[in-house]
């Protein structure tokens, strides 16, 4: 008895466009679906759209893949090496009399030119013929066919869509699915400059790659049935399908540019790590089947099944993405997110050696210290440049909060030489030595504690000042007070008189 076959699935993305949030998904899926079965992941890239086609998109594409974690097994394939392969089959559907040749003009047959029509094209475009029109060449008689070519009427070739009956087709998520054959229009395979439509390169494609599973969004049931009706044409059982439920904006309209980023890059360069953004993606239209929402990706992989996916439309939530990255930033081993934030401070230029210099287990206790604040990798940069820099600014609000004491200048210069007098350098050690200094002047620690933060990382909001100091170590620290000496004075000559 053989062997059940591994399942084969594919992702298969037209560069019109980025990488954008719902492809990204689709892809995330495939891929979840093939690594949990064993199976295979093919990428296919769809470039017949020679009007629509931006090729230097494609290296987008495979980088947001790339981020995302998402590996393919076979390709990436181009449709537009395939033409011959198209052709071949379109050729094969009419010689077999399942096709038949269009000689309709612009706006003839039903609003569409056989020449360019680009029925089913891409994830968002409809059918553009009239539901369920049949052409009228597929009524020519030999001779008016004959008379069509000698005269050079540019042709195309339409599939045949029988007038009777119903086609069917197996859906997982959907489940059994029927539309009337007379509701479908006899769809474009071959355009007249010989590119194939969507329609039939797809299915080409799926059946040459031996695809058995087509996970896919679910404004593509409406392209369904007229593929059903081509594999079976081809002589082919369509594979699993598996539709899977669109993803919304928070208004409930699909997700757009008006929603704020779509493009998966975007939400690399704000910052985003790729686990979070998968975990977030994974749980956008599926369920492992509990209220579970932090899975690692091996979690992810191990419990992912098509039973688990929603027919209900999925609401893209920018703040939940936040939260799960704010786990994946806290949670993990901070090892795995050194990698990350060192390549967050080389892209802003913050990573000049210091930081390796200063040896690898300062570099982590200095992202563990920090990352409980944090909620994107650019706030490693931001307001906590204090960390991995010397040139900061003063927060405005900070220095009109916090430095107003005419007191502090003469106070932070003694912490200063106190600090250094040191001769241990940690927690407890600053702790006392802050105290004593504030019991000496007659004043609450907090003064002292709230203009020394801001004093040595520029912020009120940061880490505990005294793990930060211990970060920071003696000499930067001593120096850090002693170079904000000139600014606590200038913000008490300018705080408002009371």
């Amino acid at each position: 008895m053989n062997a059940p076959q591994k399942p084969r699935v594919r992702f298969a993305p037209s560069p019109t466009g980025y990488l954008h949030v719902g492809g990204a998904r689709t892809a995330l899926f495939n891929w979840l679906f093939a690594r949990h079965q064993g199976g295979t992941l093919v990428l296919r890239i769809e470039d017949t759209d020679v009007e629509r086609n931006r090729p230097e998109l494609v290296d987008g594409i495979l980088a947001g893949l790339k981020w995302l974690g998402i590996e393919w097994d076979e390709g990436p394939v181009f449709q537009s090496q395939r033409i011959a392969l198209y052709r071949a089959a379109a050729e094969r559907l009419l010689a077999g009399g399942a096709a038949f040749s269009c000689y309709c003009k612009p706006a003839a047959y039903a609003g569409a030119d056989a020449a360019s029509e680009q029925e089913g094209e891409g994830d968002d475009e409809g059918s553009k013929s009239a539901k369920g029109v049949a052409c009228p060449c597929r009524h020519l008689s030999d001779s008016e066919r004959a008379a069509k070519e000698s005269g050079g009427v540019p042709r195309a070739i339409r599939f045949r869509v029988p007038r009777e009956g119903a086609t069917q087709f197996e859906d997982a998520v959907f489940g059994p699915r029927e539309i009337q054959n007379a509701e479908i229009e006899d769809f474009v395979l071959l355009r007249s400059n010989g590119l194939p439509t969507y329609q039939l390169s797809v299915v080409v494609d799926d059946m040459d790659m031996r695809i058995t599973h087509i996970i896919r969004g679910a404004d593509h049931l409406s392209n369904t049935p007229k593929q059903a009706l081509l594999y079976r044409a081809l002589g082919a059982a369509p594979p699993i399908f598996a539709h899977v439920p669109l993803i919304l904006g928070p208004d409930r309209t699909r997700l757009s540019k008006r929603h704020g980023a779509t493009s998966v890059g975007s939400y690399a360069d704000e910052g985003f790590l790729p686990e979070a953004f998968r975990n977030f993606l994974a749980l956008l239209g599926w369920s492992p089947g509990t209220d579970e929402e932090y899975l690692r990706t091996p979690e992810l992989i191990e419990r992912f099944a098509l039973a688990g996916v929603s027919r209900t439309n999925a609401v893209f939530d920018r703040a939940k993405l936040e939260w799960f990255n704010t786990q994946y930033l806290q949670k993990p081993p901070v090892e795995e997110v050194l990698p990350f934030v060192e390549a967050e401070l080389k892209r802003a230029g913050l990573w000049n050696g210091s930081q390796a210099a200063a040896g690898p287990a300062w570099f982590a206790r200095a992202v563990d210290l920090i990352r409980p604040r944090t909620r994107l990798l650019t706030d490693f940069s931001s307001w906590a440049r204090g960390f991995f820099a010397e040139d900061f600014d003063y927060d405005r609000e900070a220095r009109q909060k916090f430095w107003k004491d005419e007191r502090l200048a003469g106070m932070l210069e003694k912490l200063a030489a106190s600090l250094a007098a040191l001769p241990e350098w940690n927690h407890d050690a600053c702790d006392a030595a802050l105290r004593s200094l504030a019991a000496a002047e007659g004043v609450k620690a907090g003064l002292l504690i709230n203009a020394t933060r801001v004093a040595i990382v520029g912020r009120a909001v940061a880490p505990p000042l005294f793990e930060t100091m211990v970060v920071l170590g003696k000499e930067r620290v001593t120096e850090r007070l002693r170079r904000a000496l000139p600014a606590v004075g200038a913000s008490r000559a300018a705080a408002p008189s009371a």
